[in-house]
Parts: C-alpha cells; structure tokens; sequence
C-alpha cells in the first residue's frame, strides 16, 4: 500500500500540539471539524496528494464558497506539515476582492439598533458585551480578558497565538464594566459571565446575538461577534488613517490582514465609481 493512513491517533496529536502553541479554542475545534470531514471523505484509503487534491475538487463540487475550501485546505496543509508528510494541495486561486458583500456589512446604525434592542429587553450583559466588543475590536476569545482589574486599570493584557498585546479600554466603557459588575457583586475575575458563573462560550455569544436580530430588525447574516470586530476596524482607521497602528491594536502579525478589514461595502465602491465620472 503506497500513501499515508490517517487514525484517530494522529488527529487527536495533532490537535494537542495546536493547544500547546497556544491556539484558540475556537481554531482547534475547526481544524478538528475540517480534518474529521477529510477523514469521513477517505473512507479508509491511504493519504497521498492525489487524494488530497479529489478531496478538494469534491468540496468545490458540492457548492461550498472558495474562501470556505482553501479554510478546509488550510488544516488539511497545517496537518501535513505536522505530520511531515510528503504531500500538499494547493488552494484555489481567488482575485482579491477590493469591496465586502452588503448583505454582510454591519453599519454603525444597524449596531446601534442592536444596542437599543438589548436595552429594551433588559438584556444588560449583551448589551454591553456588544459594546465591549465593538469598542474594543477584540475578538470573541478574547472577551475572558475583559476582567473588574482590566477596568479599574483601564487596560488589559491579551496572550493568543503566542503573542501578547496590551489593549486600552475607553474611559466610558471601563466605567460601565465597572457599574456591571457591581450590580452582579463581582469583585474581580473575568466580568462577563453565565448566571452560574461559568466562561460565556462562543456558541452562547453567537446565540444571543442571532436572536436579537429580530427584535433589532437587522438582517442575521450581519450579525455576529467578528463583524463588531470589522466595524471597530473601519472607524478606527477612518477617525486616525493609521493601518500600522489599527494591525497592533488587532493583533494581526500582517498588515495585509487588516487591509481585509478595511474593505467597504459594495454600495460604497460603486458610489466612489460614480464620483469618477467617467461615463458622459
């Protein structure tokens, strides 16, 4: 038998050397989702790059998004490397686009809204959670870091991805953790918790904000933690025009990365086509 076999064994190693680099939680659940399908998809045949490279080609068959497969492919090549494993599959060529989709653009109004909408339910967690996130440009596994200490000093230190970076907290913002917690007699720790006292999971978050939705009136498909993360983003660099600085505060090791962030709608672009006035 030529190739490689992929077992149970492997996947689960691997996925315990991504928890020691320091991955996200959420990024090992993926890459474990993501290598399980591949493995589902093999029905016990050996690994090779002939494989890896129909397995591709079956994905795209199916009507996933390219950006959806080459995330797929990207585990499968991270999973290889760890491996050492002689094969990889390239990922599908995709022309950067210079604008986002509008029906996934969440603007400063429909976050608004969102707000209003927890405040008309009484829903005082989400709402500022909503606004911690927004405010802070952190992303969903980062919200831990948000701690009674974090506001009384104005600052935290956020350690992912074997990087650590200190984020400042806006005055207002550590004042309201700060009243937050009072209310839920928390007098240090993390700050946004389960009415047991557990850690929000990532799934809980992603739930009460898709519910919201309908009481705010904003579409679900704009609705969902990283999107405040973007939205942080875009007012960032338009209040100072600094990508340099805008990539420190998110973490990014690129600057190409947050240029993503940085794209507008589609109905911005075409506005910005028509200023052109190219057309007589």
């Amino acid at each position: 038998m030529t190739g490689y076999l992929l077992t149970p064994a492997l996947l689960e190693q691997f996925a315990c050397a991504l928890g020691q680099e320091e991955r996200a939680a959420g990024t090992v659940e993926k890459y474990r989702r993501d290598l399980a399908g591949f493995s589902a998809w093999l029905e016990g045949r050996p690994v090779d790059a002939g494989t890896a490279a129909a397995w591709k080609e079956s994905l795209l068959a199916s009507g996933l998004a390219p950006v959806t497969v080459n995330s797929k492919l990207s585990a499968l090549n991270s999973f290889f490397r760890f491996q050492g494993w002689a094969c990889r599959v390239k990922f599908v060529k995709i022309q950067r686009r210079v604008f986002r989709e509008q029906s996934r653009e969440l603007s400063r109004a429909e976050y608004v809204q969102l707000l209003s909408a927890a405040r008309r339910g009484g829903q005082a967690r989400l709402e500022l959670l909503l606004e911690t996130i927004c405010a802070t440009g952190i992303r969903v596994s980062e919200v831990r870091y948000i701690t009674v200490e974090a506001a009384r000093r104005g600052r935290t230190d956020v350690a992912l991805k074997g990087k650590l970076r200190t984020l400042l907290l806006p005055a207002k913002l550590c004042r309201k953790l700060l009243k937050y917690a009072r209310q839920q007699r928390l007098v240090s720790g993390e700050i946004f918790l389960t009415k047991r006292g557990h850690r929000l999971s990532r799934q809980q978050i992603w739930r009460e904000m898709k519910l919201l939705c309908e009481q705010a009136g904003v579409a679900p498909s704009k609705v969902f933690p990283h999107n405040l993360r973007h939205l942080f983003a875009t007012v960032f660099y338009r209040a100072c025009r600094d990508i340099v600085k805008l990539a420190d505060i998110l973490g990014h090791s690129s600057i190409n990365t947050t240029r993503i962030y940085l794209q507008t709608a589609g109905t911005e672009h075409a506005r910005q086509l028509e200023r052109l006035r190219l057309i007589t």
